[in-house]
């Protein structure tokens, strides 16, 4: 027997809705049956009592309220199945029902391959199509040519810290993209099922001591843009049921894990962190709880759900068992032999992390499904596949880190197709070829081949010193690189060319310096601005709309020496200082643009100063500069030994490393200094003259800046950096010793 006690301030309208959940809850398909009554006061606010008792026996009921008929599909579409769940559960449908026929869409994003299917590919009943669900035309020519009657909609940005960095992204591809989905059901008017999955998160955080898990009618209570967005999701989904009797079924669930899923998760991130031996970073304290369940213990919920599920309902895909996220750290370090204690690292928590997700799994029991995998069986296969796949993914260095960002994965959200998965772009047809009937192919004016590495850069500034130095590095280091072709201001040149190149990082060494030097830009102010400013900006908006992280070469030139850093104090300007150096219309661009660009987290900002290289015949090297100058200023400055550190550039970029960073070897050194080591290596017969900064103050118009920037964050991220003193000597001077002075 059950005992429910209520109340309802409108009585009479409610207790068919009350009798009707009641039902719902306890009338089951089973042995076991419920009689439900209910007393009732008739003042209001009223309080109602509901008495079900349990019969074993017969069904007192028509047999017909419980024995629906199974859902029998023919066509299925299913959405994002190049992904993890959709391409176990994909794969699962196929193989079990030959019968079915069962068409892919995917537009092959970072975190989804075409691999994931390849138990699959040659299946008859199977057909891939590559394609974007925002894409309205082709979700309809694909639901009428290929005669849906039934989708599974999986595709979706799923990732929690990616949500806090790239929101929108999470807004236009849950949201619109499911959107676009409804309505292309609701105009053809051929679907018979559409199956929404959505994401236990929707329900928000769970209280610590709860017994009971959040139930399909609990309330939505996102706390984060990724679980927003899948809650706005759904309520278009229940809008368009309600609006235009969509037979809409929709799916909540736990933590999935098990093979090939993409290691910004976090089991396999532990799993690959541990396999090259190094610590599982943790977010927070790690007392966060979760439910995990093995992908085909999902994909088997799923195929019950597609038969069973009533239309119009909710299920929970969960499990009670729940464990912290260090408890989950702990497993995998005693999978690998690893000592925990050592193992483990604690690092920055995310913006918000929903301490417990615990959900309510009985109505989907119901129906017949129930977890078969237990943790300690799941984690073993889970580990020994990627031991066995560890280059499944290729370079997912980005992922690994302690906190992912989409772009900071190969590709950013468009990930370069591998062999086999190439694809069609606007002007699609399906191959009529027996081998490839079942993929949407491009037409052969169009295809491409396959990138042979995993990076490609694009780089602006060709004309630049810096922009030239960096093609040489990219070809002695065989990475793929062009230069764009768009000027920074037009945008829509910047969006052919990542259109047309395709690549995984863009570098930024255009800007206006001024010829022969700064001076030119005090009398050039709006061609400053367009280029340094509105130009920068505009490319860094591109970048990020695209998911490409953009490596952004700045100055340091906006900074001056104070009080707080006098002269030869050794104390530096760290890179959260305030710029503090107007007194050149040039920094004051640099600095007005640097701080705008905090606002793009898909910028990483690297200052410059001073710049020199080892050719010491180019004109725009500082030490080439002074020493052509008849009298020069006896100030100590931090500087950049190109040689060394655009190398460290295209490194910082291969680790997706972001925001500012003072990009100056370590220390400081003088004009004098440089000079004599230019004697003493160079022209032993090189003489100069100093004058003050008054005396300059005479014969140039825009002041200069002076000032020692502090190089330590490079250095403990590049431990190997020289100090500005001995890199001078390593890259500039010991190589022109013999050649130049000869």
């Amino acid at each position: 027997m059950h005992l429910y006690i209520g109340t309802s301030y409108t009585p009479r309208s409610l207790f068919s809705q009350i009798f009707a959940l009641l039902c719902c809850q306890h009338f089951s398909c089973s042995a076991k049956y419920s009689l439900v009554f209910f007393f009732f006061s008739l003042y209001t606010p009223s309080i109602f009592l509901a008495i079900t008792i349990d019969i074993i026996g017969s069904n007192p009921i028509s047999k017909g309220w419980c024995d629906m008929a199974a859902y029998t599909p023919k066509n299925i579409l299913i959405t994002g199945a190049a992904g993890f769940i959709a391409s176990h559960v994909a794969n699962r449908l196929i193989r079990s029902y030959p019968e079915y026929k069962i068409v892919v869409l995917d537009k092959l994003d970072y975190c989804s391959s075409l691999k994931n299917l390849n138990p699959s590919r040659s299946s008859p009943n199977f057909k891939f199509v590559k394609g974007d669900i925002g894409s309205a035309d082709l979700v309809n020519y694909l639901l009428v040519t290929e005669n849906i009657d039934t989708i599974m909609h999986f595709a979706a940005q799923t990732h929690v810290d990616n949500s806090f960095g790239n929101s929108f992204e999470f807004t236009k591809n849950n949201i619109y993209g499911t959107h676009v989905l409804l309505e292309a059901c609701k105009v053809t008017g051929q679907i018979r099922r559409f199956i929404h999955v959505s994401t236990d998160e929707v329900y928000g955080e769970t209280d610590q001591d709860a017994v009971v898990g959040n139930h399909e009618a609990s309330q939505l209570l996102p706390t984060n843009p990724y679980s927003a967005t899948k809650a706005g999701a759904e309520m278009l989904v229940m809008a368009y049921g309600r609006s235009y009797g969509l037979p809409v079924i929709t799916t909540r669930g736990n933590n999935v894990y098990g093979p090939n899923q993409f290691p910004e998760k976090l089991i396999p991130k532990f799993i690959l962190l541990a396999m090259q031996g190094k610590p599982l970073p943790i977010h927070g304290d790690g007392s966060n709880v979760r439910s995990y369940l093995y992908c085909e213990d999902v994909a088997e919920a799923f195929e019950v759900i597609l038969h069973k599920g009533e239309v119009g309902h909710v299920y929970n895909i969960g499990t009670k068992k729940e464990r912290r996220v260090t408890d989950v750290a702990r497993d995998v370090c005693k999978l690998f032999s690893m000592d925990p204690e050592t193992s483990i690292e604690f690092v920055e928590n995310r913006p918000f992390n929903d301490q417990r997700y615990f959900l309510d799994d009985e109505k989907l029991k119901d129906l017949g499904w129930s977890e078969r995998t237990i943790w300690e069986d799941g984690l073993k296969r889970t580990m020994e596949w990627y031991t066995n796949n560890p280059d499944w993914w290729g370079d997912v260095s980005g992922a690994l880190l302690p906190h992912p960002r989409t772009f900071m994965m190969p590709g950013g959200f468009e990930r370069q197709c591998d062999e086999g998965e190439k694809y069609h772009d606007e002007s699609f047809h399906f191959s009529t070829t027996s081998n490839q009937s079942r993929t949407v192919v491009p037409d052969s004016k169009t295809s491409g081949s396959p990138m042979e590495r995993p990076l490609k850069f694009l780089i602006y500034g060709k004309t630049g010193w810096i922009g030239g130095l960096l093609g040489k590095i990219c070809e002695k280091q065989g990475i793929p690189y062009e230069y764009g072709k768009g000027r920074l201001e037009d945008r829509s040149r910047l969006m052919d060319d990542i259109q047309n190149v395709k690549p995984t990082h863009v570098f930024n060494s255009a800007g206006v310096t001024g010829r022969p030097n700064v001076d030119w830009c005090e009398s050039h102010k709006t061609d400053t601005i367009r280029t340094n400013v509105a130009g920068t900006l505009n490319l860094a908006d591109v970048c990020r709309e695209h998911g490409l992280l953009m490596m952004n070469f700045a100055t340091g030139c906006i900074f001056e020496y104070d009080a707080a850093h006098p002269e030869g104090s050794g104390v530096g300007f760290k890179e959260e200082d305030i710029p503090n150096f107007t007194g050149s219309f040039y920094s004051k661009t640099k600095a007005m643009v640097e701080e705008l660009l905090k606002e793009y987290d898909n910028v990483c900002t690297l200052r410059v100063r001073m710049p020199i290289s080892s050719d010491l015949s180019n004109p725009r090297n500082f030490i080439t500069k002074i020493s052509r100058y008849n009298k020069v200023v006896n100030i100590p400055n931090s500087m950049t030994i190109l040689d060394e550190l655009l190398p460290i550039s295209v490194e910082m970029a291969k680790q997706n490393l972001r925001g500012i960073w003072n990009f100056t070897n370590p220390g400081v050194v003088s004009h004098n200094e440089i000079l004599e080591m230019y004697k003493e290596y160079i022209d032993p017969e090189f003489k100069w003259a100093n004058f003050t900064l008054e005396e300059q103050a005479k014969v140039i118009v825009a002041p200069r800046s002076n000032n020692e920037m502090d190089a330590s964050k490079l250095k403990n991220e590049f431990p190997e950096l020289l100090s500005i003193k001995e890199s001078l000597i390593k890259y500039v001077f010991e190589p022109n010793k013999k050649t130049f002075a000869a």
